[in-house]
């Protein structure tokens, strides 16, 4: 099975006979609030799905991140993960200190603190987003950060039941999940939305040479507009009961927050799925992209700065439905005209399920649609 990124995947999570005895010694420390998006990424960290790293972001790492998209070791990575304080809070810490992550007044790790440094707002938005544009969310997100980092260890002694608990499987047990499947190539495949015909269509032409199929769809923060969490769960569990074979694919759902990076990202998650255990990644038009700030093709193009990635990405370019045709195709094998063309167009099929209209059922499922319209409110607010 494919290598953990790094070459071993990474495990912070306290041991449980230990845990009560952490939590006791808890009270004693200086505790650090955080979000509960932030308090997801380090539990990534714990369970191993951003493996090789083992807590937020030292400053050689961090400069290294932004101005090269890899680790200082060269080990590749492009999204930071960061921890940031105020400064009144960095005058307290010191290198060698143990602190307590708190969220929402539940604390859940220990940090052990290695360094604090200046986060330069400008030349985070810059690297991670490429652009400035207070409109774009990953940039409003960043300019609201604190303007110091802390750098360090992280243990996580009281983990997030998630909000779905039997779909959120941690590296270790996707693996064993693999092979108990007998898989050994596994396309994985992101998504934050409701299924149509052109997903299935790629997932299936992915899945034509690999043993498996891992469908990936991220649970977490969204824009207004997306599908909602349940909504996508429910879709795919219909699609995945009438029209894949058994023991084909796997559902998992991934608790993090979306950044809408666009080509950083799509490396980002790339590297997830390899350290859940896929051999293959799925990249399609203007992944993780927002408005129009990427081109179309950008987060396909960017694995090529990336050989040593370790995981293969399968690019999707343009796919279509095919009136001669009679179902889906693409620009390669297809040999018909535009005129005989007709795209999967997911913001008019979210306009027609929000005005509790049924899409065609050559761009959607009936079984999904039906999945998606017994929500009464769809989408996120």
């Amino acid at each position: 099975m494919t290598r953990p990124h790094g070459g071993k995947l990474v495990n912070r999570l306290t041991l449980e006979d230990k845990q009560q005895e952490v939590k006791k010694g808890a009270a004693e420390l200086t505790h650090i609030d955080v979000s509960h998006e932030l308090r997801l990424d380090f539990e990534n960290i714990a369970f191993g799905l951003y493996s090789p790293l083992k807590g937020p972001l030292t400053q050689n790492d961090y400069l290294s991140v932004l101005e090269k998209g890899r680790l200082s070791n060269d080990i590749p990575w492009t999204i930071p993960i960061i921890l940031d304080v105020s400064m009144e809070t960095s005058q307290k810490l010191a290198e060698g200190d143990t602190v307590v992550l708190t969220s929402n007044g539940d604390s859940f790790a220990t940090l052990k603190v290695e360094e604090t440094f200046s986060l330069d707002k400008e030349k985070h938005n810059q690297s991670v987003y490429r652009t400035l544009d207070a409109a774009h969310p990953g940039v409003a997100k960043t300019n609201g950060l604190n303007n110091v980092l802390v750098g360090g260890f992280i243990e996580v002694f009281n983990e997030h039941p998630g909000m779905f608990p039997k779909f959120r499987l941690k590296p270790r047990e996707t693996r064993f999940l693999f092979k108990e499947k007998g898989w050994r190539s596994i396309a994985g495949f992101q998504t934050r939305n409701a299924p149509h015909i052109g997903h299935e269509y790629v997932q299936k032409t992915a899945l034509s040479f690999v043993d498996g199929l891992f469908i990936n769809p991220l649970i977490g923060k969204k824009k207004a507009g997306d599908f909602t969490d349940q909504v996508i769960l429910e879709s795919y569990e219909a699609l995945i009961e009438y029209y894949f074979l058994r023991n084909s694919a796997a559902l998992v759902t991934l608790e993090m927050e979306m950044r809408y990076a666009g080509p950083k990202e799509a490396i980002h998650h790339a590297i997830i799925r390899k350290n859940y255990g896929c051999s293959h990644f799925i990249v399609g038009r203007d992944h993780a992209g927002v408005g129009d700030y990427y081109g179309p093709f950008d987060a396909q193009e960017i694995f090529e700065e990336y050989p040593d990635l370790g995981v293969m990405p399968i690019f999707f370019r343009n796919f279509f439905h095919c009136n001669k045709c009679g179902g889906p195709q693409n620009d390669k094998i297809c040999p018909h005209g535009p005129e005989d063309h007709s795209n999967y167009r997911g913001r008019v099929m979210r306009q027609l399920l929000t005005e509790k209209k049924r899409p065609d059922e050559t761009q959607m499922r009936p079984e999904v649609v039906d999945a998606i319209l017994r929500h009464k409110q769809p989408f996120v607010q």
